[in-house]
């Protein structure tokens, strides 16, 4: 009893790592002596008998519950079948994409081009027909003819002439408003009879005249008696604009030079001659007092803003089509951006 006591003293005080090594040793002795086939069957028949019947019938645990119709080809099945996943991705914009806005964008600069192409040709022509006035005007004076065609002023049209006869002040029309020096006035138009043809008469547009000398009383220097001799130019008058009102003749209100309705109304030719002067500065205030018509001096004043319309509308030709590259050109962004599989499977 005693010795036992003694033995259990001396195991309990014995350092764990000896205890461990020696615990290791007899279990391998053990195993080694048991063959591997009955370990297995061991941990066979340690299992429980709910686990062994899962693993007897491995069909009972199905990968997916969907029946299979085995009379529908899956895409699988093909041997050609290449899935999406195969295939290379694609960086796409995403959000909206261009609508007809993008169709007007492109229209505008092809628009734009064709414009300003028009704009050349219509300065080669304004440039042409300003050279041919200004030609005409530094000729000598014709005489006018007593018969005029109407059709033929045209070719004539700044051709200077001069023409004797006798004023109808009591024909006169006043065209207006018109200004002159930011100051309103009219534009005395009076018929010139030529002597032995009463049916030769001419319009004659004698010039300007201050508003508050409208009334024939109070400017009786300008009306000019006897025969006089008339220089001007053949001109075709200008035209009446949208903003224009309609001449009312029965009231002798006249907003624009409407030649074949002048010359109806005083049985004149329709005509148009506006004559042509050049004085100087004390005799232009002396006539503007007095309410003497202040003429013309001769010279083209045709417009001439042909080389600016060019430039405007080539300018707009190449910026939209500059915006029209950026907006196709334009890279997304990396908000915008997502990976799109390519859709030619």
């Amino acid at each position: 009893m005693f010795t036992t006591q003694i033995g259990r003293r001396a195991i309990s005080s014995a350092k764990p790592s000896i205890l461990n090594s020696a615990l290791r040793s007899s279990i391998a002795s053990s195993t080694s002596s048991v063959p591997p086939s009955s370990l297995l069957q061991k941990r066979c028949i340690s299992q429980s008998p709910s686990r062994l019947t899962r693993n007897a019938n491995p069909s009972r645990r199905r990968f997916s519950t969907t029946p299979r119709n085995p009379e529908k080809r899956q895409p699988g099945d093909d041997p050609s079948f290449t899935s999406v996943l195969d295939n290379p991705p694609e960086l796409v914009r995403t959000g909206r994409k261009h609508g007809k806005g993008l169709i007007i964008l492109a229209i505008i600069p092809v628009t734009a081009f064709f414009l300003g192409c028009w704009q050349v040709q219509r300065l080669k022509w304004k440039t042409d027909l300003i050279a041919k006035c200004e030609d005409r005007i530094v000729r000598e004076p014709l005489p006018l003819p007593p018969r005029v065609d109407p059709d033929a002023i045209a070719d004539f049209d700044y051709r200077r002439v001069w023409v004797v006869g006798t004023y109808r002040h009591d024909q006169e029309m006043l065209i207006g408003p018109r200004m002159r020096d930011g100051e309103q006035g009219y534009m005395v138009v009076t018929p010139l009879e030529r002597e032995g043809d009463k049916g030769a008469k001419v319009l004659v547009n004698r010039g300007w005249i201050s508003k508050k000398l409208g009334d024939q009383a109070s400017r009786p220097d300008s009306l000019v008696k006897g025969e006089v001799r008339v220089e001007g130019m053949l001109r075709q008058p200008w035209e009446k604009n949208m903003f224009t009102p309609e001449n009312r003749p029965d009231k002798g209100e006249f907003y624009f030079p409407d030649v074949n309705q002048m010359a109806a109304l005083t049985g004149s030719q329709p005509v148009w001659i506006e004559q042509t002067m050049e004085p100087d500065i004390l005799t232009i205030y002396d006539y503007e007092a007095r309410g003497i018509p202040l003429g013309r001096p001769a010279g083209v004043n045709l417009r001439n803003n042909h080389a600016q319309y060019i430039f405007t509308w080539y300018g707009l030709s190449v910026a939209t089509s500059i915006m029209f590259w950026l907006l196709v050109r334009k890279p997304p962004t990396d908000v915008a951006r997502r990976v799109k599989m390519n859709k030619s499977w």
